[in-house]
């Protein structure tokens, strides 16, 4: 388990040594001057040169390339070009509040999700073949879904008719149940489609075990169809369920771009879209590699939990 965690960190190093070579070279190869993007049309002639010597972009590549290098590696991103402010302090100060949204969407998402992919599997190995289909397609439909259509339709439904819960205002974690209440329209809002994808996976997992011989030897012995499905099916199936919410809490974290944005949350989304209107790539080129850097920890964790979850795993 140790020399696997080893090699994995290894793999995790020489794999974020790639996201940053990549991210770099990508800002890089937009047609045009970078520094006459992002500054506009506010300055040209020496003022402008003045400012390209100001990001290093009057250096070579290599050396610019070895200079963002070593900044990385020493966790230093610079300052915005717009605001001047540290971008490590605004992600830091947007982080706790995207990461709030996320997980909060993983947990409904699971608590909903896995009981109803779960029940859906009993249908369909007990032979009641509508009340499944009933369940899988609305999954599919729901999974189909764009979030900013599922954004609008929830905010006109329940803010704007209902009243129930806000789609704007202030976002502090100074007050926890003002907080809870202000992110839970985007919160219901990721965790839907998620429901659907989570549903779907797990009643192919459970459905696939159903039949095996602990499941028959477990009803034999006279248990419960709610301890045959819930402690011995779905306890095997758990597997590519993890795979999915891993990889699932991962992609929320791209999915809150656009929630964010929608629903004014001041968080890293919402630092993304604001670098990228206004031409701040500093800004812009580190929010991607943050995105890029939790993807890949979460895939190691997930590899990780695979053995604490089923022992039968082999590295």
């Amino acid at each position: 388990m140790l020399s696997y965690a080893i090699k994995r960190v290894m793999q995790l190093i020489v794999t974020m040594f790639g996201v940053v070579t990549l991210v770099f070279f990508a800002i890089r190869m937009i047609p045009g001057d970078p520094a006459a993007a992002m500054a506009g049309d506010n300055l040209s002639g020496a003022a402008l040169e003045e400012f390209r010597q100001r990001l290093g972009l009057d250096a070579p590549l290599w050396q610019q390339y070895t200079d963002y290098i070593q900044s990385v590696a020493r966790f230093d991103f610079g300052s915005t070009i717009t605001t001047s402010l540290p971008i490590a302090g605004l992600m830091l100060k947007a982080l706790p509040i995207t990461l709030m949204v996320a997980g909060l969407t993983v947990l409904l998402s699971v608590l909903i999700a896995i009981p109803l992919g779960t029940l859906a599997a009993f249908l369909a190995n007990k032979g009641k073949k509508k009340l499944d289909n009933a369940i899988t397609w609305t999954a599919m439909v729901v999974d189909l879904m764009p979030a900013f259509w599922t954004a609008l339709l929830l905010m006109l439904f329940l803010s704007l008719n209902l009243r129930l819960l806000p789609a704007s205002g202030t976002v502090s974690l100074e007050d926890p149940m003002l907080m809870l209440k202000r992110i839970a329209l985007p919160v219901l809002v990721l965790a839907i489609s998620q429901v659907a994808t989570l549903a779907r996976i797990t009643r192919t997992a459970v459905l696939e075990v159903l039949n095996e011989d602990y499941v028959r030897t477990a009803r034999s012995l006279g248990m419960s169809e709610i301890a045959v499905v819930f402690r011995h099916a779905l306890k095997n199936a758990m597997l590519p369920i993890i795979t999915v919410v891993g990889l699932s809490f991962g992609n929320l974290l791209n999915g809150t771009v656009i929630v964010e944005f929608i629903f004014s949350i001041p968080g890293i989304g919402t630092l993304l879209v604001y670098g990228i209107n206004s031409r701040d790539y500093p800004l812009v080129q580190n929010v991607i590699l943050f995105y890029a850097f939790v993807f890949v920890a979460i895939n190691f964790i997930t590899d990780i939990i695979y053995k604490k979850v089923d022992p039968r795993v082999q590295f």
